[in-house]
Parts: C-alpha cells; structure tokens; sequence
C-alpha cells in the first residue's frame, strides 16, 4: 500500500474520533457554536475518504487510457474537500441564523469545553503529520486535509475563547456569533482549497521561484550545449512535467547530446523529485538567444 494512502487512512481514523469527541461536546452543552465545529468534522471525515480513493487512483500506473498516469485524481479530492467546506459553512450559516432567533443558555460549559478542546488537540498533532509529509511528497491531497485541519484548529480554538465567555457574561446571542464567525472562516477556507486545485486541473504554472530554479539547473548542468528555450513546466499531483528544447552544435555526436540530457535530467529529478521531464534536441540554427543560457 503507498505510503499516501496509509496517511490517507491515517487521517480517516482520526477524522471519526474528532467528530465523535466533538458532537459529544455538543451533546452535553447544546451550544450552536460548539454544533458548528461538530459539523465541520463531518466534513473532515467526507474529505478523508476521497482522499484514500484518489490516492488510490493517482498511485496507478499508466495504462493505455492513462498514459501519463494518474497523478490528477489527487486534484478532485481537494476540490471536493473544497465543495464539502463551503456546503458545511452554509448548513452552520443556517444554524447561527436560527440561533438568533431563539437564543439560549448552554448547558455544562466547562465540560464541553474539555471534550472539544481533546478534539482540537488531536486536530493540531495531525494537521502537522498532513502538512509536513504532504510538503515532502508533494501530495496536493494530503496537503489540503492538513490545511483544512490547521484551520479547524484555529476556529476550534476561537470558538473555545469566545465559548468561555458565554457563562461569563450571560450573553446567549455570543454562542450564534460564534457559529457565524466560525461559518465564514471555513467559507475562506474552502474558497481557497477549490482555486489551488482547479489550477492544479488547469495545468496552471508552477510559481516563479521554481521556475527560476529549474531554469538555474538546466543551465549549470546542461555543459556543452549553448542554450534552452521553450521551457514548460507544470504540476500533476507529486509529479511535475517539464518540457524544453536543448540547442547544440552541430558537430556534437548523437550520443555525447544523449550524454548531456541524462546529466540535466539527473539533476532536475534531485531538484524537484518526480518528474517526467521531455528534452527535444535542436541544432544552432534554431537558437533563439531568449531561453536559459548554459554556463560554461
């Protein structure tokens, strides 16, 4: 089994015994706001379970149909984690509403805030494992589970701030408050988690610190060529494509040229990880003076 997926699982485990921690919290308290946070980890336990699905997919090899693999079906599992947070945001919004409405005093205070504040201790220990091997995998999956995670951390622990005062000041209309400010942070949230992945869908361009980078490789490792251009480079899940033309003399022979890629694909794979990369040699004439120059 990849080790994506194991994580994936991972996060599936913790997922129900947060929600099952928090809806007790709401159990014993009745608090709206308290219910709001319940509610978003439902939303994390929906998310999980795609993430193992798409995990899955994505590890496949490629196939006739898939020729260059499956690395994207990460990319739907975090637009419909996305989809999931702004659905959650909207059911809370309603709940706030009605709290408005009809406010009224919570039970057990200090108990529900013991139960919810386990849960969002086991929230922010797993939204570091998510993001720190998510990062390191480049799992656009996983790393939206740990971002939608960091944030429930922080509405969590708002919403245990705010709860607080609730007893203290015997203002009812505060636990409604709550659940609304909860709802439009996860609006936030979810609105960003769906634009990164659809770039992601979109082949959008890597950001300019990495290009810059693998431009600076191919020209320290591409000695006795004369230059590069045509540089494309895009991501799909851990994997990044990088496309380019490499002028050389004419006199070079086919197999000192061979030489050349295999060195500047070496250290574009030690650069970036996994990476399907694609070099079409060209002759001086089409030199365009506009691409990466090699250093001599």
């Amino acid at each position: 089994m990849p080790r994506t997926v194991q994580l994936a699982l991972g996060s599936l485990v913790v997922g129900c015994l947060v929600l099952t921690t928090k809806f007790a919290a709401w159990w014993v308290t009745g608090s709206v706001a308290l219910y709001s946070d319940a509610l978003e980890s439902i939303i994390n336990v929906a998310a999980a379970a795609a993430a193992v699905v798409a995990l899955r997919v994505s590890a496949l090899p490629p196939d006739a149909n898939h020729p260059y693999g499956h690395y994207k079906a990460e990319y739907f599992s975090a637009v419909i984690e996305g989809v999931l947070v702004l659905v959650a945001a909207m059911s809370i919004l309603r709940e706030a509403y009605q709290g408005f409405l009809n406010p009224s005093p919570v039970d057990a205070p200090l108990l529900g805030m013991a139960i919810n504040g386990v849960a969002t201790v086991m929230n922010a220990a797993w939204s570091s494992v998510l993001l720190r091997f998510g990062r390191r995998w480049r799992s656009p999956a996983l790393t939206a589970d740990g971002k939608h995670l960091l944030t429930d951390v922080f509405t969590s622990g708002g919403v245990l701030v705010g709860f607080a005062l609730v007893p203290l000041t015997g203002w009812a209309w505060l636990d409604p408050a709550l659940a609304a400010v909860v709802a439009l942070n996860i609006l936030w949230t979810g609105w960003g988690l769906v634009r990164e992945s659809v770039g992601g869908l979109m082949d959008a361009a890597p950001a300019k610190e990495v290009l810059d980078r693998i431009r600076a490789v191919i020209s320290e490792n591409a000695e006795g060529a004369i230059e590069a251009h045509d540089l494309r480079v895009r991501h799909a899940g851990r994997v990044t494509f990088i496309e380019f033309h490499l002028v050389v003399p004419r006199e070079m022979p086919v197999g000192e040229a061979h030489d050349v890629c295999d060195r500047v694909e070496h250290a574009l794979r030690e650069e970036t990880g996994d990476a399907l990369i694609t070099i079409h040699l060209e002759p001086p004439h089409k030199a365009k003076q506009s691409g990466v120059l090699v250093l001599p």
